[in-house]
């Protein structure tokens, strides 16, 4: 049965019951109708990634992020889904992510402004759950990840108070007909292929790699699970730098592969998920070396073409070493923000 007694403000609650849309939670008998609608929406969108059923079922499976209070599908009368959102939120972030879509056939109606009041909602009744919260801290903030290409949907952030707080770019680096690096490293390390048993290690190195970076919050244990347990995780891609003497994790390039990309984007590609180096490390070779290892680990599986994302003001030089290594900008994505209060909530109900 569906919900409509589901959180929901209620300033959107009858323009989404005029347009004979009900609304409930997502549960786990809606995976297949709720990806059908994902894919829907990609085949008029053509975003560079979509989440699929295997995504989706491990979005159901967070305990941190229950999907019971944090998603949210919106159904036509015949039950199939037009729209959906979620929210995700570590305990003690100072912001949560919202991700959304609406059916193409459905758009322009108002149910993108009403997902994204729920989202806003949903993101100050979060911060009102997590304690130990100081009054003097930052306002909470929801953070929206979109294309550059998906205009329509830039627009209706900018009217709903959302602001472009950072710009990151997909990279791409041939592989076939041209020359790949040789990096080698010191006799002090080693590269060793991602194994289970190195899991933790690399996620503690992750943590220790990225704590300068803008906008990252340390990974737990759930989040570390869902990023090395991903459908389309790849650790014989994947590679580690190991220090001889102390067996410490210095750097690690955690690669995927999206076998149904090819379809859509014309080649194959090995993606590098996370690439990082412990600050202590730094200044070694390390990133380049794992790089030049992904593309000859990516070119030996057959695949076309090596690619990553970056930030484009990453402190630490990456955007110039990739373009060092070849990579070359095709794409660009945005991080938009918007600060909420206790009025947003206001206008919200």
């Amino acid at each position: 049965m569906l919900n409509n007694d589901a959180p929901m403000p209620g300033s959107w609650r009858a323009a989404l019951a005029g347009e004979g849309l009900a609304w409930r939670p997502a549960e786990e008998r809606d995976v297949a109708a709720w990806a059908d609608l994902i894919a829907r929406t990609a085949e008029v969108e053509r975003p560079v990634w979509f989440e699929r059923a295997a995504d989706l079922e491990q979005i159901l499976q967070s305990k941190k992020n229950h999907p019971a209070a944090n998603t949210l599908l919106l159904l036509d009368r015949g039950s199939v889904p037009r729209a959906y959102a979620r929210i995700t939120k570590n305990p003690d972030g100072d912001k949560a992510y919202g991700f959304g879509c609406v059916d193409p056939g459905w758009q322009r109606r108002g149910i993108g402004t009403a997902l994204l009041g729920w989202l806003s909602q949903r993101t100050l009744e979060r911060f009102a759950e997590d304690q130990g919260r100081e009054d003097n801290e930052p306002s909470p903030r929801l953070r929206v990840h979109m294309e550059q290409q998906h205009e329509h949907q830039q627009r209706l952030l900018r009217k709903e108070g959302f602001h472009v707080v950072r710009y990151f770019n997909e990279m791409h680096r041939h592989l076939d007909g041209v020359p790949l690096p040789d990096v080698r490293l010191d006799d002090g390390l080693e590269l060793a292929t991602m194994r289970p048993e190195l899991s933790e290690e690399v996620r503690l190195a992750h943590n220790a790699a990225f704590r300068d970076h803008w906008g990252s919050e340390p990974r737990d244990e759930e989040s570390w699970g869902f990023t090395v347990n991903d459908p389309q995780a790849r650790p014989d891609l994947s590679a580690v730098v190991l220090d001889r003497g102390s067996g410490t994790v210095a750097g690690y390039q955690l690669a995927s592969h999206d076998p149904d990309s090819a379809v859509s984007r014309g080649y194959t590609e090995g993606y590098t998920e996370l690439l990082g180096v412990r600050r202590e490390y730094r200044g070694r070779g390390i990133a380049q070396a794992l790089l030049a290892d992904a593309m000859r680990r990516f070119a030996a599986a057959g695949m076309d073409r090596a690619s990553l994302d970056v930030d484009s003001e990453n402190p630490t030089g990456a955007l110039a070493l990739y373009e060092k290594m070849g990579y070359s900008a095709v794409n660009r994505s945005l991080a938009w923000d918007k600060e909420l209060s206790a009025r947003t909530a206001d206008r919200a109900s």
